[in-house]
This record gives structure tokens, C-alpha cells and sequence, in this order.
């Protein structure tokens, strides 16, 4: 039996400083913060990284991970890898996220899963050597958009160092979102946490029901694994706070055994 904790990822306020990213998180009384790569803490900015990670401990945060925006296999990037890890490090992320690839797993061939899953290999190897896990993006349009497909990438790159993240994919019930995160549950670093209806960003609160039995399935895994809010409703701060104080309570009730 593991344990829960909970956080913000920063890209759900990409417009908001850093400073102003971190009091809403402790304001909300979350335990961690995934700082995204795209504008807080950009690939290889390693001061802008060092900041943030500064701003996390001040607050009594810790940093969860590094939200990179690399895609394994895809060439012409405005950075490298080696740039995400020099970010996550300044960080101290224990965990990189990256994405695999930009092809769905149904247009993959043979040629492209090997290029993409020997960089994703190499690169776990690479963080390895700073104590770092790399994690897929478990999302559309890549070779984890299918739990098969996100399977069948971690295995073949055969790499311990390398782990996957969950997310509740579009277009399932809640019983196969379920049986997805059980499936890779022995890969699995942490999750996103957000409620969508139709598309549609609603309150998390509203899908408590659903999140109990996905958190449930998590709690299971031994160790510590965190559900890092998400996609809140109009990007309003006001919302977060609503919503961390119902992912709060999910986790709090779980943990104290109280939903049966």
C-alpha cells in the first residue's frame, strides 16, 4: 500500500510568473509543483530553472518533475535533450516528462518505433547518471496514445530508468480508463489529474466518483505517487482552489479508509 500526495502542473497557469504559480499551489495546500518547460522553466534556461526551484522550497513545496516539451525520434527541436536534463538538474526534478514522439501509434511503422524507442533508451540512461527517471507523456498523437502502444514502447526499450505518466484518455469509459492505469501501473511515476466532459473542462469535485476508483488503483502501488492537477475550468485561479480542495478530500477520505 503506497501513499498519495497531490500537486499543480505549472503549465495550467502558463500566463501567471513563477512566484505567483508557487503561492497559488501552497495556497491551495498541494504538496508539489511539475514546472513546464515551455515558459516557466524553459529548456535549458538553467537560472530560470534554479529559480522555480527556489521559489518551490520557500513555500514548502518540492518539485515533483520537469515538464519537458522533447519528443523522442523527432529531429529539428529548438533543443535538446541535453538541455531538458540541464534544466531538470538545476531543478532538482527527480523525474523528466518527454514525449514519445509525434505520430500516432497507428501511423507508426516498424523503422519509426525503433528510432523512437531507442531514444527513449539513451536518454533514460542519460538522466540516470543524475539520479533523474524519465516519463512518458501519456497522450494522443504519440506512441503511448493506446495502453498496447505505451506497453509495448517500455518494453522494448527494456530500460528500468524509464516510466510512463497517466492521464484519463478521451473517448473511454471510466472502465477502460481504469484498466489502462492498472495495465501500466508497473511503469507508472504519477498522474494528471484533471475532469472533462464532452471536452468540456468541468469542476474536479464533479468527478470525484470516477477519480476515487482511478486513485484507489494508484494507492495500491507501493511507494509515494502523486495526482498533479490539471486543465482547470476557465484557467481560474479561483477553480484550483476548488479543485484542490476536492482532490484533497478524495485523497484524505481514501487514505483514512473512509470510502468503502
Amino acid at each position: 500500500m503506497g501513499v498519495l500526495r497531490t500537486g499543480l502542473l505549472s503549465i495550467t497557469f502558463r500566463s501567471l510568473p513563477p512566484a505567483e504559480v508557487v503561492r497559488l499551489a501552497a495556497e491551495a495546500g498541494l504538496d508539489a509543483i511539475e514546472w513546464g518547460g515551455d515558459v516557466h522553466a524553459p529548456h535549458g534556461d538553467r537560472a530560470a530553472a534554479a529559480e522555480a526551484a527556489r521559489l518551490t522550497r520557500e513555500a514548502g513545496l518540492t518539485v515533483r518533475g520537469y515538464g519537458s516539451y522533447y519528443r523522442l525520434g523527432v529531429e529539428g527541436q529548438p533543443f535538446g535533450f541535453e538541455d531538458v536534463l540541464a534544466s531538470a538538474v538545476a531543478l532538482g526534478a527527480p523525474a523528466i516528462r518527454v514525449w514519445a514522439g509525434n505520430r500516432a501509434s497507428a501511423e507508426a511503422d516498424d523503422a519509426w518505433r525503433e528510432r523512437v524507442t531507442a531514444e527513449a533508451r539513451r536518454v533514460a540512461e542519460t538522466a540516470k547518471a543524475e539520479g533523474i527517471v524519465v516519463c512518458l507523456e501519456y497522450h494522443a498523437n504519440t506512441l503511448t496514445d493506446t495502453c498496447d502502444s505505451a506497453i509495448r514502447l517500455l518494453r522494448e526499450a527494456d530500460s528500468a530508468n524509464l516510466r510512463t505518466l497517466w492521464q484519463p484518455a478521451i473517448g473511454l469509459s471510466a472502465a477502460e480508463r481504469l484498466d489502462e492505469l492498472t495495465r501500466v501501473s508497473p511503469w507508472l511515476e504519477y498522474v494528471h489529474a484533471y475532469y472533462w466532459v464532452d471536452g468540456e473542462r468541468r469542476p474536479f469535485a464533479e468527478g470525484a466518483e470516477e477519480w476515487e476508483r482511478y486513485l484507489r488503483a494508484v494507492r495500491e502501488l507501493p511507494g509515494e505517487r502523486h495526482a498533479m492537477l490539471e486543465f482547470v475550468r476557465d484557467d481560474a485561479p479561483g477553480q484550483l482552489l476548488e479543485d484542490a480542495g476536492a482532490l484533497k478530500r478524495l485523497v484524505r477520505d481514501i487514505e483514512c479508509g473512509s470510502i468503502e
